[in-house]
């Protein structure tokens, strides 16, 4: 029995070398893990959102596929009527998903879709009022930029009573009431905020 498994011992090492299965006595270091994408910041980015500057808001970035919540400030002068304040922190919104993360956000992977130098408006002659006119068309941006736009001002004082917001752009296409759903956060690149035509001034 034991002169067979002797035998049986060159042909096992010919099998496993024909497998191209080699023994080895040293451990094999094939690198860490992938890393995940944090999502998070370390600590509060405190230079973002200095209230002292301004009114403290919030605006939706990326991380990964989804959207995620920072502190931000907007300079809105005291005493602004309730239609011109509306348009004025929307304004400050803008300027801050269209300019690029700080650093401690970059280092979070935070980004952002929004495009560079977009503005916005206040309504039309002819608009529903509330209205706000992009410089690019809403249509026009991307499913990403579209929902970091719309839930951004749906949590802001300029958005509708009901939490919607009513868009534009800076072409003769109706306005568009938008809304922001958990579907839109959390997979803004497969679900567009949903939207209907508004008429009427």
């Amino acid at each position: 029995m034991t002169v067979r498994r002797l035998l049986a011992l060159p042909v096992l090492a010919a099998t496993l070398a024909g497998c191209g299965i080699r023994a080895t006595e040293v451990p094999t270091d094939f690198g860490p893990a992938p890393s995940r994408v944090r999502c998070s910041l370390a600590e509060p980015d405190a230079a973002a959102r200095d209230t002292t500057t301004g009114t403290a808001v919030r605006v939706l970035l990326l991380c990964g596929s989804s959207l995620v919540t920072v502190e931000r400030t907007v300079r809105v002068p005291d005493g602004t009527p309730g239609a011109e304040r509306r348009v004025l922190v929307a304004k400050g919104l803008l300027a801050q998903l269209s300019a690029p993360p700080s650093a401690a956000e970059t280092e979070a992977r935070y980004t952002t879709d929004v495009p560079g130098g977009i503005t916005v408006s206040g309504p039309r002659a002819g608009d529903p009022a509330g209205t706000l006119r992009l410089s690019t068309a809403p249509g026009d941006l991307t499913s990403y930029a579209l929902a970091q736009v719309v839930c951004t001002v749906a949590g802001s004082e300029a958005a509708e009573d009901d939490g919607s917001v009513i868009l534009a752009g800076p072409d003769e296409r109706a306005p568009r009431r938008y809304t922001c759903t958990d579907e839109v956060r959390t997979r803004p690149g497969s679900n567009e905020p949903p939207s209907a035509v508004v008429t009427g001034g």
